[in-house]
């Protein structure tokens, strides 16, 4: 079972899934923010899986879906920063809820799965891990809303003395600073714990910034490679938040279906939370830049000096324990990744652009700065 199987990552999983000659389910409520408001399965999605229509917030959806499963990859989730901080409900039902009516099926039938893995997501962590001039840990990673008034952007110490951002590996606390990411870190304690409780072999892979083909252009609560795509594939500049020097890890979608894959196979990997990423900090900006010339598209990106509720500055992964608990190395270099990406941009519609709107939606709740 692939739930969020029509989805971006999912589609990819049910592919190789597939390929490899498993039998494949796939439950997802073809979502218009995503799909499109005929909510059809996409031209992509694999013929030779299962498709069920069906929400993961209806408990009876479950007991027909894991009928006769032996694996699951939980994938399904509303997704999105910015959004997530006035859709608190529908977040908490899809993510948190959902998950729990999940786990609640697989204790009731005293199911016995091979291996129950979930997408969870670097953004529990909050800010990244950063170290101070002298090596040591700073007391604390939040940004005060004075400084980012100020536009004074980088982590500080609270004596005012700069921080240096360093790999964030699995250890470091989890600090969620938006609901999404607060969902994403119950999703990951739940299936751990319960899996813990009643023996269920569970992984939690936790995805940093992943971008590729089939990625959603119309969302404009999706990743920031396919947002930046919509706005230069209209002629518009891409809209980047503070001075767009913030760190991010870009995943390639292949890479993480291999991480996912392995998760699902791996004995090592069974009881852990796992850092997915391609271990190599590249900042907002390169990523704009990036896209614009192998678009061939000559738009300068808008540096906009504001702050959104619940972004951070820093967080780019430390993947030596995914690394060393299942074998999981990335394949897929930055540049490579956005050609083969462009690659499938040029082959699509021209999308519509949302983020204007998303924009002007933050501002009028007051979530930017």
């Amino acid at each position: 079972l692939v739930t969020g199987g029509a989805g971006f990552v999912g589609s990819h999983l049910v592919d190789a899934l597939v390929a490899r000659g498993d039998r494949v389910r796939i439950l997802d409520n073809l979502d218009p923010q995503v799909h499109g408001p005929e909510r059809r399965g996409p031209s992509w999605l694999s013929g030779d899986a299962e498709l069920v229509v069906g929400d993961v917030r209806d408990r009876d959806v479950w007991d027909r879906v894991l009928k006769g499963v032996d694996t699951v990859y939980h994938l399904a989730a509303a997704v999105g920063v910015g959004q997530s901080m006035y859709q608190i409900a529908d977040y908490t039902a899809t993510n948190t809820l959902g998950t729990a009516y999940l786990l609640q099926t697989l204790v009731d039938r005293e199911m016995e799965l091979k291996r129950l893995v979930v997408a969870s997501s670097m953004s529990i962590y909050g800010e990244g891990r950063y170290v101070r001039e002298d090596g040591g840990e700073p007391s604390a990673t939040r940004r005060s809303a004075d400084r980012l008034k100020a536009h004074d952007w980088e982590m500080r110490d609270p004596d005012g003395a700069p921080l240096r951002p360093v790999p964030t590996d699995e250890d470091k606390p989890l600090d969620p600073t938006s609901i999404y990411a607060l969902t994403k870190a119950d999703q990951e304690k739940m299936v751990l714990q319960i899996g813990e409780a009643y023996g269920i072999p569970s992984v939690a892979l936790r995805f940093f910034n992943i971008y590729g083909p089939r990625q959603s252009l119309s969302n404009p609560y999706t990743g920031v490679a396919a947002i930046f795509s919509s706005r230069l594939l209209n002629g518009e500049s891409a809209l980047i938040f503070e001075d767009g020097e913030q760190k991010r890890d870009f995943v390639s979608v292949y890479d993480i279906v291999r991480a996912l894959l392995l998760a699902g196979e791996e004995p090592g990997a069974v009881g852990q939370a796992l850092n997915v990423g391609s271990g190599s900090p590249v900042t907002v900006t390169e990523v704009a830049s990036t896209l614009a010339r192998v678009l061939g598209v000559d738009v300068a990106p808008q540096v906009t000096g504001r702050y959104r509720v619940g972004d951070i500055r820093n967080c780019f992964a430390d993947i030596s324990r995914a690394r060393d608990a299942m074998g999981y190395e990335p394949q897929v270099t930055f540049e490579e990744g956005m050609r083969d990406l462009v690659a499938w941009l040029q082959e699509q519609d021209k999308p519509e652009d949302g983020a204007e709107r998303h924009a002007a939606e933050l501002a009028a709740r007051g979530l930017t700065l």
